[in-house]
């Protein structure tokens, strides 16, 4: 059981939210110019997409053979630089024929 007030915990967290949305916004205010920094900030949404979806998507199917052909359609077709509902459907489609001829339904 948590001891304490709920309303001090939903304060905190809403603060820290906050402060890691808005302190970058106030401290830096000109142009980035360092082309490492420039170059990893580029590379963030990709890995925090990759380490949300990546762990996930081996347990959502009958089978991780199924997954794995469905990871490496996706893989191939965003380097094919294919439109996100393209990517999405046809590696949807390809674990859906991997499980049926492996006799999952």
């Amino acid at each position: 059981m948590i001891k304490g007030n709920i309303y001090i915990y939903i304060l905190v967290m809403a603060s820290v939210t906050y402060l890691v949305r808005a302190l970058p916004m106030t401290v830096i205010r000109g142009e980035i110019k360092n082309n490492y920094i420039k170059s990893f900030l580029h590379y963030v949404p990709y890995a925090t997409i990759a380490s949300m979806i990546i762990p996930d998507a081996f347990k959502c199917t009958a089978s991780v053979f199924s997954a794995v052909i469905g990871m490496i359609v996706a893989f191939y077709m965003s380097y094919k630089e294919k439109d996100l509902i393209v990517v999405s459907v046809v590696s949807c489609i390809a674990v859906y024929i991997t499980d049926l001829l492996n006799g999952f339904e």
